[in-house]
């Protein structure tokens, strides 16, 4: 019987390719085969790597979305603690203009309070004015069978480490009231409200007072007068 060279081409759809087909053909797709053997020995698909990359960008692009939140007239209204209208009437320009003569005198009057909260929302670090706040409340606290439970809740929000709104204090400040804790008074804060209270007058007190929001307030009650 006659047998078949091996270099004869073979005929029909379902016979095996040429032999110098299937060198082109592995010549091309070892480099590929091994690239991705290669990945998934690393422990790397690359489908499952390129939808990683497609939601790092996802990410990416909601956080820039975030760090460009509005800063505006609108987001101080939003949080007055009167209706807008009827606050912006009772506010004079006199009023918003001292806000600027020092920190103190913002914080000391309910509408500039408002707006510079509304300032530290848009840069997602009200959790500092929030503490200095819970600090002053707490400092009111005439009862003793309080006292210790308001002191361990605020330290748990605030101080401990990874605490849900924990503020930007050093560690030296962040032990001496854990150690405060152990006998709270109503000077347990007095060190980590005085950081974050000169954290906030050297940092975001000069930003709020060049933000649009604190802009924007003034020419609207300028606006009003004229």
């Amino acid at each position: 019987m006659h047998r078949e060279s091996a270099d004869t081409v073979p005929q029909g759809p379902n016979q095996p390719c040429p032999s110098s087909t299937k060198s082109h053909v592995a010549t091309t797709l070892l480099p590929a085969a091994r690239q991705s053997l290669s990945q998934h020995a690393a422990g790397t698909d690359p489908p499952a790597e390129r939808t990683g990359q497609r939601q790092n960008r996802g990410m990416r692009t909601r956080l820039g979305c975030l760090s460009h939140k509005s800063d505006s007239y609108n987001d101080f209204t939003a949080i007055l603690p009167d209706k807008p209208n009827r606050a912006l009437k009772r506010l004079s320009t006199e009023e918003a203009t001292r806000w600027a003569d020092s920190f103190d005198v913002l914080l000391s009057h309910k509408y500039g309070l408002a707006a510079f909260r509304a300032f530290l929302k848009t840069e997602f670090s009200e959790e500092n004015l929030e503490f200095w706040l819970a600090c002053e409340d707490f400092k009111k606290t005439r009862s003793a069978a309080k006292l210790a439970s308001k002191a361990q809740r605020i330290f748990e929000e605030f101080i401990d480490v990874q605490a849900p709104r924990e503020v930007n204090i050093d560690f030296q400040t962040r032990e001496l009231t854990r150690r405060n804790m152990q006998e709270p008074s109503l000077s347990c804060f007095d060190q980590a409200q005085g950081k974050v209270h000169s954290l906030m007058e050297k940092d975001s007190y000069p930003r709020f007072l060049r933000s649009k929001i604190y802009t924007d307030l003034l020419s609207q009650t300028q606006r009003r007068l004229s």
